[in-house]
């Protein structure tokens, strides 16, 4: 339960998904996706059954006296499944507003007695990533790759400067990352377009498949599935992963300060 809560909370803002080097997909000009003060509430579920609530959001603010965007995701369990495991995870962000890169990520989590507690900052001009675990006490420095993200920044960027109105089914889009201590190159696939059913009404969507690691929680390569709604806003409305012991859905519960229209059919 605690991966695969761990997995669903960033994969909302990042995918926490690996694969082989291979050619990034060009990043186009910002399109202006979100704006100061969007927020994003999931639900994540077994059938019927509420095991727990994300919440995602971003204002505008500085950093070092440039103008950044700070991001805050932060996931729970609740119900019954907090009286069996107990998670609190945050996550934070410090991007550009210009160019969408990373400048200090936050990730302070308790998954069961499971704790992390580490800070990253980033400089692009070295390309470098100072790595601070406050837990351990330790510090380090690591060679990171060009425009490289966070898992947090990753998401917003995703949205921001990647064009999918021309995305051909089959098409692979590749992100550089940095995670704790190591570079990765993210990947998803764009398995074509679909409406569907949500709480707010129909809505038209891209359908993506992040590549994630088999294992332990994930019963083969390609068992998640991503529906990002097919408009300006490119807003994550459902997740579904397929587990070793069954699958469970994340849902887009509530939302506000859109920057654009939310394209949706009315039940």
């Amino acid at each position: 339960m605690k991966k695969a809560f761990f997995f669903l909370l960033i994969s909302w803002s990042a995918s926490f998904c690996f694969a082989q080097k291979q050619e990034l997909l060009p990043a186009s000009a910002p399109q202006d996706a979100f704006k100061d003060g969007e927020l994003f509430e999931f639900r994540i579920h077994y059938g019927v059954f509420n095991a727990s609530r994300i919440t995602l959001g971003i204002t505008a603010d500085t950093l070092d006296q440039a103008p950044v965007f700070h991001a805050k995701g932060y996931g729970r369990t609740t119900g019954l499944a907090r009286l069996f495991f107990k998670v609190e995870d945050h996550y934070e962000s410090y991007f550009g507003q210009k160019d969408g890169l990373p400048r200090w990520f936050i990730r302070d989590i308790n998954e069961g007695g499971y704790t992390k507690d580490i800070e990253i900052r980033f400089d692009h001009e070295k390309r470098m990533a100072h790595v601070n675990n406050k837990k351990k006490k330790e510090k380090a420095s690591f060679a990171i790759e060009e425009n490289v993200q966070d898992l947090i920044s990753a998401f917003y960027y995703l949205r921001n400067f990647y064009d999918t109105s021309s995305l051909q089914e089959g098409e692979d889009i590749g992100l550089n990352m940095f995670f704790d201590q190591e570079n990765y190159l993210f990947k998803l696939r764009f398995l074509g377009r679909e409406t569907i059913e949500t709480k707010f009404g129909k809505v038209r969507c891209i359908k993506l498949r992040p590549f994630v690691q088999s294992g332990r929680v994930f019963s083969e390569k390609e068992s998640v599935t991503l529906w990002v709604s097919d408009d300006k806003n490119k807003i994550p409305v459902k997740m579904r992963a397929d587990l070793r012991v069954g699958s469970i859905d994340c849902d887009l519960d509530r939302f506000k300060n859109l920057q654009h229209p939310f394209n949706i059919q009315v039940k």
